[in-house]
């Protein structure tokens, strides 16, 4: 059984399956992190959501790239939750199926390319403590500190 994070799914929402990817990155002793400046100010593991089509590890690349503008390598599958929220970028309702890999982090080729993005280095116990989910810190904590 998958774990869920967040506040209860409501009866009353029909919810819209979103999976997606993301990454615990750590480097040098801090993670790499990206600020997410709207539609609400929330620091984030890098990633985001599959598209149709897409592969998983393809996505966390692609996702990780236009978040933080870094490449990454060696992306190792640590588990998965599930939360239950409103996407007001898609106005939506969703079940988010979130897969955290654990990767490192390449090189720079530039900045974030994801409107609203910056990228954010932040030591591992900060991260857990500073994450925007409950779900993305229970990772950190239990993975990288």
């Amino acid at each position: 059984m998958i774990p869920r994070f967040g506040p209860t799914p409501r009866s009353d929402i029909k919810y819209r399956l979103r999976p997606g990817v993301y990454a615990i990155l750590p480097h040098g002793g801090d993670l790499l992190l990206t600020f997410q400046e709207s539609p609400v100010p929330e620091l984030q593991l890098p990633g985001g959501g599959v598209d149709p089509g897409e592969s998983p590890l393809a996505a966390l690349h692609r996702e990780v790239y236009e978040e933080t503008g870094w490449s990454i390598s060696a992306p190792r599958r640590l588990g998965a939750f599930r939360r239950f929220v409103f996407m007001p970028e898609y106005d939506f309702w969703a079940e988010k199926l979130c897969t955290i890999y654990m990767a490192r982090p390449v090189r720079p080729l530039g900045p974030p390319t994801e409107p609203w993005h910056s990228t954010v280095w932040a030591s591992p116990r900060v991260a857990a403590r500073e994450l925007g989910n409950s779900g993305d810190r229970s990772f950190v904590a239990r993975f990288a500190v």
